[in-house]
């Protein structure tokens, strides 16, 4: 896999292979993963009028209620009732005028409605990909902790090889992670305000500890994908320092963003209405970054999070 290395304050680049990440990072580093695990969040349902419906699953709200995305040109309505089995039904306990999202109230809930998830769900695929790749193909190696509708994609090119290798170099390997919600509503003209993204994360102690003492010493952190950067820099922005936290965050990037822990990140490369680039331009200055991405497109670099 390629990686295309840029520096943020010259703007310079570099052509890699990703398992020579070790050569781009010191002794010292910190490189920070995100362990959410990717779950099946499309599930198919029927109406009490025997019509198809599908659903994606974009934020749990508690043990048997979800924010979720409705796709079809249909307008349900509070109340409206489906049915997924003969004995999971879902039912619209809330819709606001003009949100994309509703509020999903299943008849299970907790360890019971994660299995009819696994039983019936499917991973969330969009139109860019082609080819019905099972569930453990939108997993990192290092995932452990179900909860993210869309797969924390930036990690997904590392291996525990490349771990180890890393390790060795006596780079430190922390995790954190951030459960994404749904980032995008399969219709442009649909309303999708980033602050209104709202996601679960949690920062262990080890973590926070082995952080706040690398910084101390004028250590790098490396994020791995933007889920990170949320994850980190949302604590600090809350509390002033790196804690153990469970919480959650609509800390939305940009360029007027000071970055107060992360120094860099491993990201994939996305198209130019994503939010996405927004948070890139609080790491380095847009004309480097529109060029980086010109010379990513020369050299045939591919995007999105499965490499398309």
């Amino acid at each position: 896999m390629k990686l295309l290395s840029l520096n943020r304050r010259t703007g310079e680049t570099g052509h890699f292979v990703f398992n020579q990440l070790e050569e781009l990072l010191r002794p010292g580093d910190a490189v920070i993963l995100n362990n959410s695990r990717t779950i099946p969040a499309q599930l198919t349902g029927k109406s009490k009028n025997d019509e198809q419906v599908i659903m994606r699953l974009a934020k749990r709200v508690n043990e048997d209620t979800w924010k979720v995305l409705l796709i079809g040109e249909k307008t349900w309505k509070q109340g409206d009732t489906f049915r997924f089995n003969d004995h999971v039904t879902a039912v619209i306990s809330e819709r606001q005028e003009g949100h994309p999202l509703v509020t999903m109230k299943f008849s299970i809930c907790c360890q019971e409605l994660w299995n009819e998830f696994y039983k019936q769900g499917e991973p969330i695929r969009y139109e860019y990909i082609h080819v019905p790749w099972e569930l453990d193909y939108y997993q990192t190696v290092f995932a452990t902790v179900p909860s993210s509708v869309e797969m924390p994609s930036a990690g997904r090119a590392f291996s525990w090889e490349l771990i180890q290798k890393l390790r060795k170099k006596n780079i430190q390997i922390g995790f954190v992670q951030l459960h994404t919600g749904l980032s995008y509503y399969e219709d442009d003209h649909l309303p999708h305000i980033p602050s209104d993204h709202i996601e679960e994360y949690f920062i262990p102690l080890e973590t926070a500890d082995f952080v706040t003492q690398l910084k101390q010493q004028g250590g790098r952190v490396i994020a791995v994908g933007t889920t990170v950067v949320r994850a980190l820099e949302s604590v600090y922005a809350k509390h002033k320092k790196v804690q153990e936290i469970h919480d959650q965050t609509n800390l939305y990037i940009t360029q007027d963003f000071k970055l107060q822990l992360v120094d860099g990140l491993i990201t994939d490369l996305h198209e130019p209405e994503a939010s996405h680039l927004d948070l890139l331009l609080a790491f380095i200055q847009q004309d480097f970054l529109q060029s980086s991405y010109e010379e990513a497109i020369q050299k045939g670099y591919l995007w999105h999070e499965l490499g398309i």
